[in-house]
């Protein structure tokens, strides 16, 4: 099969994962999150930091920011078609977040076997400034298509 082909397919199933996917996580929607770009091993996403997000020092609350990155994670491990659960993440936070800030988060396929895979994501706001950065493992469920596709 031409790569541009074997693209296409890879995407055509990045899409199918999504939409699988995005219909029952009921979670993210939620929160507000945005899916701006899923493809093959990649998810961007977007999020407004609302009032009810932040702690007591008045910033997002750390929890949320791991939400949110493994949220881009899970479409990212998902991407492929079959299903993807994560079973660690390590989450490093730079800086705070405010009320009313636009932040992205950006996750991206490292290594991926046929049973595991290994995932960066970064959060940053809109004017590029790094929030956080996680990275993330996830099981493959060989066999188990996302949402039946």
């Amino acid at each position: 099969m031409p790569a541009d082909i074997a693209q296409e397919t890879s995407q055509a199933t990045a899409d199918r994962a999504r939409e699988a996917l995005w219909r029952h996580d009921h979670a993210s929607q939620a929160l507000g999150i945005r899916l701006i770009e899923v493809g093959p091993g990649y998810c961007r996403a977007e999020m407004v930091v609302r009032r009810d997000m932040l702690n007591g020092f008045a910033i997002i609350h750390g929890g949320l920011l791991t939400t949110f990155a493994d949220t881009a994670m899970a479409f990212a491990s998902n991407s492929h078609g079959e299903m993807a659960v994560a079973t660690s993440l390590g989450m490093d936070f730079v800086t705070s977040a405010r009320e009313g800030e636009l932040l992205t988060t950006e996750a991206r396929e490292i290594s991926r076997t046929r049973r595991t895979g290994l995932y960066d994501a970064t959060i940053t706001t809109g004017d590029g400034k790094l929030i956080a950065m996680m990275r993330g493992r996830v099981q493959r469920l060989v066999g188990k298509p996302v949402g039946g596709i």
